[in-house]
């Protein structure tokens, strides 16, 4: 009997939830499962977790260092990195060079950037595209509670009374969280659930009130909503007496959000409002969960001020089931907060006063550690731009598609003498400007800890061997550190070593005045270390089994212990729609994608879901405009090209458009490049989610499929194109605005017929279908229309794998069609079980009046859960035609 391959505990590589993965191979490749065990998900995992295993292959992977794109050896390339820089620091000053880090990394790799940075280079520019998510929930915990703390843990959320999901698409962007609420609320029903978002998303499925306010005011909700539990006798005023100050001020600053006065800045009703305050006033444990849409703010630290202000104001907090509660959008966000890999950081949570300064380093030993605070993103790109900055080395992500005003940050880079990137793939946006390229170990080949959300420390345990010449983050900074002359400060063998000098300077001189302390793991051996359990920090002397919920005690960590409100003057952002730009776009994810697409691109069935990107508007806004055709959106910025999608659950005025598309995947989908670069002036976060654009339908001649089997194909010389991940297939959809004269020549131009055999369907001006044959497998099929179309793909992709068997079949094949015996699955619903829409629809009209229903005859639903609310529409849209017919 064969053995079986032993279970790697490790953790998933997405999202903040910080979930625990089971790795195990199996017979066709390495399954990821939920670890039971793990406290963040006690064994559920969403689509993209459970689709992990798909992630894994060496395609398109960056193996060999390169100079100027050119393969070399370590060693040259190391050279040539510490020579670069230590030339620029000669010349310029250890201020003309910055890192730029990611959520990706593992703690012990931050913390190897941030020490060279920050404690020895000597400069403060070391900054995370942390900056672009969650920057504007640490300083509102510090300006509330003297410290970056996340009061809470998952288990609150289903303790509490009430949940308010606000700026969080919860049931897309975090779903295993948003599915303990769903059990939560099903176990206990009278739990009330509000979701406050300008649109109709899948999270409101579970909603009990959903607060459609208007865009950017929610600061003034939140500062209506403490005035009403003012009014109401709902304070704690023994608390607020003893453990806040700056109660007066703000509750006086209140005062102004009178019940009209809200209704009226928010663009709801009045008893929409009543609604509200009544749920609040009713929960005497509240917990707020909020994310991107809070902190993506020109005034993103308000907001989460306006939040924190009303759980201190009624003692919600540091009791179970009550706090407020920030959830970060990647997998190790906390543990570059803790490293310091914030510019405005230091260190282990310490900042840049001169106790901290000389603190850090006499524990570094170094006499050139950083004296203030560095560049934030924004301005970091900027001082590249002009400059002042003339080394960047860019860690694990892809700032040329995530940051604001992308294009001008592309210009501005292409013109900095020194580019240094570390990446695992080959071709990004932003390896393309680099001078030198350093391959970095992969998720799945990374030996290292991760924090999530609620605090809770993982393993991230390496379960694949390295290929190529791949190396650690840490490794790499080390080297560039060791011929820069710190070799002392930069000697590790091994990560636990960083690990253990990590934690024992979070608990140098700190006797309890900082929040942050895991001085509990300083002593780990190198095999505790690896068997680490999940435990939440901190972790220390008082508490050496960690913490899973702070300020019990009623202490915080200002120097007199107590909290802060903060009296704050809500304002809609500056940026509002013009004549020229009358709607306004919202960004963000959707439910089975991942950033920019680098991981999550390369499974087949997450890019099943959603294929495109694309553009959701109210249809009274584009009059004309229907599902499928191409739209034009622009801003004083930039603009893009994108699948229309018009729904009536989007509100009026507004648009939303995904980030994920980077020109690795589509021609013109680079949603930063619209966004103007506003940043909150506390947090530098930037205003990502209020951008004014217009809409115009683009007029395309014709739309097109094509299918060519094999990878590395050519890009598509046409206006539109998109790229959609199949196995063993390249899958493009495309449009252009001229028509060709002549079809076959078009394609010959790119993609060689010669000496092939070719079925050609002609229909005039209308369209043209071409297979291509050789040796009797299929290697291309095109499939074009003047309007939108969409050939059965499961019956093109079954023929690339499987020829058709008869002539019937095979013209069948040509007009994109597989039969009448096999018929098309349809948009794609469940991606855990590849469960399409039309297969849906057809379970619903033989009775499934449930997604319970659907979900015993299909499996759709039955594992992540995340389709759930999609089967609730495609039922309810089933019901509303019946209904109607009925009453035809």
């Amino acid at each position: 009997m064969k053995a079986e391959s032993p279970v790697v505990k490790t953790t998933c590589a997405y999202c903040g939830v910080g979930c625990g993965v089971n790795m195990q191979m199996q017979d066709h490749g390495f399954i990821a499962t939920g670890d039971r065990h793990h406290p963040a998900n006690h064994g559920r995992l969403c689509v993209k977790g459970s689709a992990l295993g798909e992630t894994l292959d060496l395609q398109g992977r960056l193996l060999q260092p390169e100079i100027n794109h050119q393969p070399v050896s370590w060693h040259q390339a190391l050279d040539a990195v510490a020579q670069g820089l230590q030339a620029v620091i000669s010349e310029h000053g250890p201020q003309a060079v910055a890192f730029y880090g990611s959520g990706q990394l593992l703690t012990e790799d931050y913390y190897v950037a941030n020490k060279l940075m920050k404690g020895f280079i000597g400069a403060g520019n070391m900054d995370t595209n942390s900056r672009l998510c969650m920057a504007s929930a640490v300083v509102g915990y510090k300006r509330a509670f003297g410290a970056d703390a996340v009061p809470c843990n998952y288990q609150d959320l289903t303790l509490a009374d009430c949940v308010i999901l606000t700026g969080s698409n919860t049931a897309w962007a975090h779903p295993v969280v948003y599915q303990r609420l769903v059990k939560a609320k099903t176990e206990r029903p009278e739990m009330r659930i509000i979701v406050i978002d300008p649109r109709n998303t899948a999270t409101c499925d579970i909603a009990d009130l959903h607060l459609a306010l208007r865009p950017g005011s929610d600061a003034g909700l939140f500062s209506g909503a403490l005035n009403a539990m003012a009014e109401c006798g709902k304070l704690d005023a023994e608390f607020l007496r003893q453990h806040t100050q700056g109660a007066e001020e703000t509750l006086l600053a209140a005062k102004a959000w009178t019940l009209d006065a809200t209704a009226d800045f928010c663009g709801l009703s009045v008893s929409q409002l009543q609604s509200f305050y009544q749920m609040l006033a009713n929960s005497p444990r509240l917990v707020t969960l909020y994310s991107m849409g809070i902190n993506q703010s020109s005034s993103g630290v308000d907001k989460c001020n306006a939040i924190i202000n009303l759980h201190l104001a009624t003692g919600q907090i540091g009791r179970e089931g009550c706090g407020p509660f920030s959830i970060t959008g990647q997998p190790n966000a906390m543990g570059g907060r803790e490293v310091g890999g914030l510019a405005n950081q230091l260190a282990c949570h310490m900042g840049f006063t001169p106790a901290e300064i000389d603190r850090v380093g006499r524990f570094w030993q170094s006499t050139t550690v950083a004296q203030s605070a560095g560049l934030n993103a924004i301005d970091l790109f900027r001082a590249i731009e002009s400059g002042e900055i003339k080394a960047v080395w860019i860690m694990g992500t892809n700032p040329l598609v995530s940051l604001p005003d992308a294009d001008r940050v592309r210009a501005g880079l292409a013109r900095c003498p020194l580019v240094i990137v570390s990446d695992i793939m080959r071709e990004t946006d932003t390896t393309r400007a680099a001078h030198i390229l350093l391959p970095a170990q992969g998720w799945g080949e990374k030996n290292g800890t991760v924090t999530n959300s609620e605090r809770c420390i993982s393993r991230q345990r390496a379960f694949l061997p390295t290929p190529g010449e791949a190396k650690p983050d840490w490794w790499i900074l080390s080297q560039v550190a060791q011929r820069l002359g710190y070799a002392d400060a930069f000697a590790w063998q091994h990560p636990a070593e960083i690990f253990r000098e990590h934690a024992a300077l979070s608990g140098f001189e700190n006797a309890g005045q900082r929040a942050f302390d895991i001085s509990g793991l300083a002593q780990l051996s190198n095999q505790q270390w690896d068997a680490l359990q999940p435990i939440q920090w901190p972790v220390n002397a008082a508490s050496p089994q960690g913490t899973p919920r702070l300020f019990t005690d009623k202490t915080f960590f200002h120097a007199d212990g107590k909290a802060r409100l903060v009296a704050i003057t809500p304002g809609l952002p500056a940026n509002q729609p013009t004549a020229a730009y009358p709607l306004l776009m919202n960004s963000g994810r959707v439910r089975d994608q991942w950033h920019t697409m680098t991981r999550t691109g390369k499974s087949v069935r997450l890019m099943q879901h959603i294929s495109e990107p694309y553009c959701q508007f109210h249809p009274d806004d584009a009059p004309g405009v229907t599902r499928g055709d191409l739209v034009r959106i622009s801003s004083a910025y930039g603009w893009l090209l994108l699948r229309a999608q018009p729904d009536n659950l989007q509100p009026r005025g507004s648009i939303f458009v995904p980030i994920h598309w980077s020109s690795r995947f589509s021609q013109q989908a680079r949603v930063d490049a619209l966004i103007a670069p506003l940043t909150d002036p506390l947090s530098g976060q930037p205003e990502s989610k209020h951008m004014p654009v217009k809409l115009l339908q683009w007029k395309a001649a014709w739309h097109a499929e094509l299918f060519i089997r094999g990878d590395g194909i050519m890009l598509p010389a046409t206006a539109y194109w998109s790229l959609i991940t199949q196995p063993g297939v390249t899958h493009f959809t495309l449009a252009d605005s001229s028509l060709p004269d002549d079809w076959m020549a078009w394609l010959n131009e790119h993609y060689s017929t010669d000496g092939k055999i070719c079925q050609v369907a002609r229909m005039g001006d209308d369209g043209f279908n071409l297979l291509v044959w050789e040796q009797g497998e299929l290697q291309l099929a095109f499939y074009a229309r003047r309007k939108p179309l969409l050939p059965d793909r499961q019956a093109v992709l079954s023929a690339f794998m499987q020829a058709p068997d008869t002539a019937q079949q095979r013209l069948a094949l040509l007009a994109g069609i597989a039969g009448s015996d096999k018929p098309p699955t349809g948009a794609m619903i469940c991606s855990c079980f590849a469960v399409g829409e039309t297969q849906i629809v057809e379970a619903v009209r033989q009775g499934c009046s449930s997604a319970q229903q659907l979900g015993a005859k299909l499996k759709c639903g039955t594992n992540c859960g995340s389709c759930i609310p999609e089967l609730k529409k495609i039922i309810a849209g089933h019901m509303a035609t019946l209904t109607t017919g009925e009453h035809q």
